[in-house]
């Protein structure tokens, strides 16, 4: 049914004011990075700031051990996205493909685990990691994402494979495919949209996670961003200047991998591949 003119201009400005509600801590984030200590901590706060300073930034990346920081971050984050991402196809075409006994209770345990808060497994995980001599390691971390990540990936990947027609596995293998090659030249690029989405969930759940990283690392050279973040409060004082700039650089890897992705975000694309 097609909106009257007052409607569309009602729902867009509630658009406009939705997107300036969620845009604006943002913006807060980065002109505070902009200022400095005194017109930070100044009664009066300018929305639009009439001088910028880069000394923030300056100091953010100057503090010991940032590149280390930020390598030991990527290492975790994207060997837990690509190890799930991995074990969740593997996982998820046999629970769509095939019909076994306990499949439909297997993909209920899939969802309990997904729904258990990750602070009850803490203990058990510390102490299995101690036992493995992990603890104080980046594969304990990069297990640990994987592990917490693994059934929502396996979860989504499922409703993605379901979603595309094994009816075009079974033209490719007539046409002389094998079902690898099927699954590789057909199942696989569809399922792109899906492995993207999955890993966009992934990539923030392993990036953001701080707890962990506080507890299980114990030597700087090993530790994470946001770990290095919280660096930036003392028991004396918050440098705000340097908090906002840190996140500020701390954003900008989760900003370029949802770049690189977001064209693939759109799923869809099996829409009308059985017509004709």
């Amino acid at each position: 049914m097609r909106k009257s003119l007052p409607q569309r201009i009602a729902l867009s400005v509630v658009g406009v004011v939705v997107a300036l509600l969620i845009l604006f801590p943002t913006y807060w984030m980065f002109v505070t990075s902009l200022r400095t200590p005194g017109e930070i901590l100044s009664p009066k706060y300018d929305l639009i700031p009439t001088s910028f300073s880069f000394g923030n930034f300056a100091t953010a990346l100057g503090k010991d051990n940032f590149p280390t920081y930020l390598m030991n971050s990527l290492i975790v984050t994207v060997g837990s996205v690509l190890c799930a991402l991995v074990a969740g196809t593997l996982a998820a075409i046999p629970l769509s493909r095939l019909r076994f006994t306990g499949r439909k209770g297997f993909l209920v345990l899939v969802m309990v685990a997904q729904l258990a808060p990750v602070s009850a497994l803490f203990i058990p995980l510390f102490l299995l990691m101690k036992d493995a001599g992990l603890l104080n390691t980046l594969p304990s971390l990069l297990l640990i994402y994987f592990a917490t990540t693994l059934p929502f990936t396996v979860w989504m990947l499922y409703g993605f494979v379901n979603g595309i027609p094994y009816e075009l596995e079974e033209a490719a293998m007539i046409d002389g495919c094998s079902q690898t090659g099927a699954f590789r030249r057909v199942t696989l690029p569809l399922l792109g949209p899906g492995l993207v989405t999955t890993s966009v969930f992934s990539f923030i759940t392993a990036w953001n996670e701080y707890l962990f990283a506080l507890v299980f690392i114990r030597d700087k050279p090993k530790e994470t961003l946001p770990v290095w973040l919280a660096s930036f409060r003392t028991a004396f004082a918050t440098d705000w200047g340097g908090v906002m700039a840190a996140s500020v650089i701390y954003a900008v890897p989760a900003l370029i991998f949802f770049l690189l992705v977001q064209r693939k975000l759109v799923s869809g694309t099996t829409a009308g591949a059985v017509k004709g």
